[in-house]
């Protein structure tokens, strides 16, 4: 049931619904790893693949048109980085250090399992990080463009994702057809727009889910059918919903780093201290989603390609689509304030922050930038300059009215 007090999160369940518990959408998210875990071995029995990914960029349907599972392994756990500290330097994004942490404790089962690793040349500390990964695990390199304004950034792609696909082709001795891949590219289209839908529902006066709601509704697999069933369901019940309005709330925009699995502690310090994150830009939020792949195309490679090299992230120069689409989603989802999160030594993210800065000035917007790791030692300190921006926000709109 929806709260009775409008100045607390809102909060959706199932009660009403005629399916059992377990089958309620929010508990189905909920469970999400296990979901993915069950799912995985059930495919690996019936022979498919299973082919790790860690990054956005990687076209998770030219992995699907080759028979196999694309699985998520970016890490999102603290306990892992003490392990990964023997290779790697401790300095390094802690998301990189957990990831590495994982294959170091051989504590991951969807990396155990995983005939192929397919990463990008995105950052530096990936880059290097999975030349040790790859002395134990089958790997191959994509070799992002980083210049996608550059008249031979697309060529140079299109190249990469080719060559991608005959690796996979010879890998799992498949032949990845036209026809395939645009069976495939309507399945990532369909979930792309499921979960669109949703964060949509943000931009309502008083949005039925909070942000940290939002972000549970993802999975580390793209397309399991149960999944794309539960999406739908969702947005049905969500639909029929009336949530209580608090204008107490801030809304905010937060931008920034991905918030893997496990790592979802700033955003949970934000909605616990008075605000209501209505839009994610991140790369576990809106960013990969925004766009669908032109179904329609004659060569669905270059489709792929087009849509791929379309995401701003900081790796890319200049990077001004991102700052555009700041703008853009600031204004549809009527944000009061920008919160920037930045891992610790993540410089890509923590150099662009003053082109953030700027953006959040031209609209007239309080902007925090937000540097930490994944240790929760500094979330009173956060909460502390969390509270001091809302009330900024709070006295600047009473100053308005």
């Amino acid at each position: 049931m929806i709260s009775s007090d409008p100045c607390h999160p809102p909060q959706v369940s199932c009660g009403q619904s005629q399916q059992p518990r377990k089958q309620c959408p929010l508990t189905w998210f909920d469970n999400m790893i296990q979901n993915c875990l069950q799912y995985a071995r059930q495919q690996k029995a019936k022979g498919r693949p299973i082919v790790g990914i860690t990054c956005e960029y990687t076209p998770r349907e030219l992995i699907m048109a080759a028979g196999a599972v694309p699985v998520c392994l970016c890490g999102g756990s603290a306990e892992t980085i003490p392990a990964a500290e023997e290779d790697l330097p401790a300095n390094l994004c802690p998301l990189i250090k957990s990831t590495y942490g994982y294959h170091k404790l051989r504590s991951n089962p969807f990396l155990e399992m995983a005939d192929l690793l397919v990463v990008e040349t995105t950052c530096d500390g990936k880059k290097k990080m999975y030349e040790l990964l790859g002395l134990s695990h089958k790997m191959h390199v994509l070799e992002l463009p980083q210049k996608p304004d550059e008249s031979n950034a697309m060529q140079h792609w299109i190249s990469q994702l080719r060559a991608l696909k005959k690796r996979l082709e010879s890998e799992f001795d498949v032949t990845i057809s036209d026809q395939r891949l645009r069976e495939t590219i309507g399945l990532m289209n369909r979930e792309r727009s499921l979960r669109r839908r949703l964060a949509q529902m943000m931009q309502q006066d008083h949005p039925p889910l909070t942000g940290r709601q939002l972000l549970q509704l993802k999975s580390s697999i793209s397309c399991i059918p149960e999944d794309l069933e539960m999406y739908q369901q969702t947005i049905e019940m969500l639909e029929a919903t009336r949530p209580a309005g608090c204008d107490s709330k801030v809304r905010v925009l937060m931008t920034g780093v991905p918030m893997v699995h496990g790592a979802e502690r700033v955003l949970e310090i934000i909605e616990s201290h008075g605000g209501l994150v209505v839009c994610m830009e991140n790369c576990t939020g809106l960013k990969p989603i925004y766009e669908d792949v032109d179904h329609d195309m004659q060569d669905p490679i270059l489709a792929l390609a087009e849509k791929y090299l379309h995401i701003p992230c900081s790796v890319m120069t200049i990077n001004t689509r991102r700052m555009d689409l700041l703008k853009d989603w600031a204004k549809r989802y009527r944000a009061q304030c920008i919160i920037e999160l930045i891992w610790q030594a993540c410089l890509t993210y923590d150099v662009e922050s003053y082109f953030v800065r700027q953006v959040a000035q031209s609209l007239g917007l309080p902007y925090l930038r937000i540097e930490t790791d994944y240790s929760p030692s500094d979330s009173a300190r956060i909460a502390l300059r969390v509270e001091a921006l809302f009330e900024t926000v709070r006295n600047r709109t009473a100053t308005r009215t």
